[in-house]
């Protein structure tokens, strides 16, 4: 049965994800603000922001969850072959402010729109100076291409947005964020709701309960982002492709 919208106010605190509305997004409450306490709220109870300038704050937390496991992934040929061809040059955590800036640039240029507005933008990099937010950055001759962006919460990392300037740029932004996953001890790579593109990057489907589940497990460990951050190592020419 849906449950009437919950508005916030200004206490931290939010509605259980399952008290979402019984839509296919799973619009949970409206209102609050887009403190760095609020966000680190949030992710860990599998709840995002997503709104447009011209609507109020609201909050989400969808009954089907799109997921990568970092261990199950594994590149199509084509992508493969690319990866080992190391035509991009990868970082982690160097350049997060023109990687969301990107991400929202491409949109509008795309004709899509974007939930990227200026107060996510500086919302989000206070999360990033505090060591909550990463990006991995995709260049070509000196040029960023491509990129990603999201937030880590325990061994979980809610992807937020990427972007390709450069046909197949943000596949292989997202590769190198998986192989940095594995490295790091991460167990899961939250993509919020389930596309094509996500499909083609080999994510599954997680009903609500069960991804909630598995984040509770997840979300109190300690992950070091830091030992990472700056250029990432070459693809790895043994990297395992899926058939």
């Amino acid at each position: 049965m849906a449950i009437a919208l919950t508005e916030l106010d200004q206490d931290l605190w939010f509605p259980h994800p399952e008290q979402a509305l019984d839509e296919p997004e799973g619009l949970l409450a409206i209102g609050g603000d887009l403190s760095p306490n609020r966000l680190r709220l949030a992710y860990r109870h599998g709840i995002f922001p997503w709104y447009e300038d011209d609507q109020p704050l609201l909050w989400w937390s969808p009954p089907d969850r799109a997921v990568v496991f970092p261990e199950r992934f594994k590149p199509s040929r084509s992508l493969a072959r690319l990866l080992n061809q190391n035509t991009f040059q990868v970082t982690l955590d160097e350049h997060f402010d023109a990687v969301i800036a990107g991400c929202q640039q491409h949109r509008v240029q795309q004709g899509q729109g974007t939930w990227i507005t200026q107060e996510m933008i500086t919302a989000y990099s206070l999360l990033f100076e505090a060591g909550d937010a990463h990006s991995i950055a995709c260049f070509s001759q000196g040029r960023l291409v491509g990129g990603l962006y999201g937030v880590s919460v325990g061994t979980v990392f809610c992807g937020e947005s990427m972007f390709s300037l450069e046909s197949n740029a943000s596949k292989v932004a997202f590769s190198h964020l998986v192989r940095s996953c594995r490295t790091l001890g991460v167990n899961l790579i939250d993509c919020q709701m389930p596309n094509p593109h996500l499909r083609s990057l080999g994510a599954e489907v997680l009903p609500r309960t069960t991804f909630l589940g598995l984040l509770a497990d997840f979300a109190d460990s300690a992950v070091d982002w830091a030992q990472l951050a700056g250029p990432l190592p070459a693809w790895d020419k043994d990297a395992r492709s899926s058939s």
